[in-house]
């Protein structure tokens, strides 16, 4: 036999049994929610993606610290001492700069050797100074 239902006061939910058939909250409670799976971080492979923080990909041997220039991959130390010890213009060859190794090779070649002067001071100011590439880029160091 049912049971007459109570009233309730005002502003009160109703009080129902649980285990009622037509109670809408009747049967077993729901399972919980799975847990949130968390995944690593995922590096990506060695020669794929991501550059280490930091690197620019346009300047892969730094940038100067002065001009913001990218650094040139020619090394200032081998240009240097290849015109110091071949003063022939082959450090500027080596830099890209041609015309201007030629022209120390000819001048040398013609004067019999005096003209070695120029490329072997050429090379003690490239290594002194800022000398740059046929790119217009600065000699890494």
């Amino acid at each position: 036999m049912t049971q007459p239902h109570e009233p309730t006061e005002p502003g009160r939910p109703e009080s129902r049994d649980p285990a009622d058939p037509h109670h809408p909250g009747s049967g077993p409670p729901p399972p919980p929610p799975p847990p949130p799976s968390y995944q690593p971080a995922q590096q990506p492979a060695y020669g794929q993606g991501g550059f280490a923080p930091g690197v620019d990909p346009a300047a892969p041997y730094g940038v100067h610290p002065v001009t913001g220039a990218p650094y040139s991959e020619k090394s200032k130390l081998v240009a240097g001492l290849l015109q110091l010890l071949i003063p022939l213009g082959i450090g500027r060859m080596y830099i890209g700069d041609t015309r201007t190794g030629v022209i120390q090779l000819i001048v040398t070649l013609v004067t019999c050797g005096i003209g070695a002067l120029w490329p072997f001071v050429d090379g003690i100011l490239m290594l002194v100074g800022d000398p740059v590439d046929s790119h217009g880029r600065p000699l890494r160091s």
